[in-house]
This record gives structure tokens, sequence and C-alpha cells, in this order.
């Protein structure tokens, strides 16, 4: 029998697989098969997901929007920025600010979110993603059927993470932003933790620190008994922008189910690392771009 599926399984030995790469036309009819056939739909999504849907953290996008930060600091990219040890509060939440509204409140539902929920409309599907952008719940899936793992820029945490509750921050954010002055923003502004009166952070994961709230672990078992109930039926797992960054959350396992399975099919959709670990004969690998396949899914 079909046992529950854990998030963090033991990450097998990396063993480069060479992919055998069929037509193009070939490979979508065999998606549009998997997904035609499938009872349960396990959407498995990566960064390269919303970077697909113009949510990118370098570029243009960023040396537009952070031209004084790149000024006063060097930094290079969003993602990096995230790390840079910026010396007061001030000036640390100066840039969490601007970078959670850009990424979080000022990007609306996506054109490409919306294609995969149309692409999976009628289907019986759950959502397992390591984006803190919120991208799914605003275009419309079901926020009962969706596990954000690592977390959501929406909320703040302590810094050391005293007491398991998060709070909303979006008019903190926002008056944040408007009240910027040189890469700073008034002191009176810098958040506290209301428990232990320490630092907040943003809530990420990125340390033993992170916050697993009350909702968090309600999301965490919907997906357990999800996983345990699709061992039923035809499955499909939808691997959507899912790289090496944090492989044992969705692509080692999902590799790993569908290399156990015969009912489990696995297609993975992604540009740089398209390749598998683990042999299997029941998936279907793009390096083509996202829009492009689901597009063509009902064409």
């Amino acid at each position: 029998m079909y046992s529950k599926m854990r998030i963090y399984p033991f990450i097998e030995d990396f063993c480069h697989k060479a992919i055998v790469k069929e037509s193009y036309e070939s490979r979508l009819l065999r998606l549009r098969n998997a997904l035609d056939r499938a009872d349960y739909v396990v959407i498995g999504a990566g960064a390269g997901l919303s970077a697909a849907a113009g949510i990118t953290y370098s570029g243009k996008r960023f040396t537009d929007n952070f031209t004084d930060f790149i000024a006063k600091y060097g930094l290079t990219d969003m993602y990096f920025s995230a790390f840079y040890p910026f010396k007061t509060e001030e000036e640390r939440w100066t840039y969490w600010a601007r970078h959670i509204l850009m990424n979080r409140y000022n990007m609306l539902a996506t054109d490409l979110y919306r294609l995969l929920l149309n692409a999976v409309k009628g289907k019986d599907y759950f959502v397992i993603t390591t984006n803190v952008d919120g991208q799914f719940e605003k275009s419309g899936f079901d926020k009962e059927r969706i596990f954000a793992v690592q977390g959501d820029y929406a909320y703040l945490q302590c810094a050391d993470g005293c007491h398991e509750k998060l709070y909303y921050n979006e008019n903190l954010v926002r008056k944040m932003v408007r009240q910027t002055t040189d890469c700073r923003i008034p002191s009176g502004l810098v958040p506290h933790c209301p428990v232990c009166g320490g630092k907040m952070d943003v809530h990420v994961r990125k340390d033993r620190y992170f916050v697993q709230d009350n909702q968090w672990y309600a999301s965490y078992e919907r997906y357990q008994d999800y996983m345990e109930k699709v061992c039923d039926g035809n499955v499909l797992l939808l691997e959507l922008g899912v790289g090496y960054n944090t492989p044992t959350i969705i692509r080692f396992p999902f590799e790993r189910l569908a290399a156990q399975r015969k009912n489990i099919t696995l297609v993975r959709i992604n540009k740089d690392y398209p390749d598998a670990q683990n042999r299997m004969t029941n998936w279907v690998s793009f390096d083509e771009n996202i829009g492009s396949i689901l597009s063509d899914i009902g064409t």
C-alpha cells in the first residue's frame, strides 16, 4: 500500500540521466493524454514558474526599481539583496518593503498562473510550491489546496521565532515605501516583536527560526492526506520551474513517486534542469517555454 509521502526524504545519490528527446509535438500529446486521464493532478511549482510569469529578480525589472540601492550598496539583483548585511534596521526594512511591495502586492495575478489554472480546470488538484509571492491564491486556485512550504511575503514573524504567530504586513509595507528617504525609513516604522521585543523578519524560510504556524501545519496535513489518497487513481505530477535550490521539497519526491508507481506520471517543465536522477518510464520532460506549453495544451 502507498505510504504517506514526507516532505523531506533522504536525498538520493546524484546521477545524471541523459534525456532522449522526442519531438515537441510528441511530448505535448503525452502531456495532454496524461492530463486527460488523470484522476488527480499535483502541481509542484518553483521559482522558474514565477520568473516565466514575469516576476523576475534581476535585469531591467531590478535596475528600474532599485536604482538608489544599486548606487548606494552595489546590489546586483533581488535574490542576493535579500542577504545583504545592511548596517541598520531602517535600511534593511526599506529594502524589504520595496521588495515585498513589488513582488507581493503590486504584482497582480499573472496570465501564466491563470493559464495553469485553466489547464487543470475540472480536475481534482493540489498545489505544493516553494514560491512566496501568493500568485496561486491571487489567480483563483483554492486556498485550501495550496501548500506554500517556504512562507509568504505578506507576513512578518519574530526573527528569533519566539512564538508561532504571523503578522499581515501590507499596511506597514506601504507606509514604509511612502516614507522612504535616502534608502531609509523613519525609526518609528521599524517593526519589533510584540512578545520578546526583538527584531522581526519576513516570513520566508532561510534559517531554523522560520515560523510554522497553525495554518502552515494545517496546509501540510491537507497535502499529506491528499498524497495518501492519490494512490487509488491515475496521477499527474505537473512540475513547473523547480530547480536545485531546494530539490528535497518537490523535485526529488516527485521523481521517487514516479519511479515507484506505474499509475503516476511526472511531467517536468524546466528550461535549465529538465533532466532526472531516477529511472522512470512514465515521465515527460520539457525545456521549452512554460507559457507556450500551457497555451498549447488546449489547442
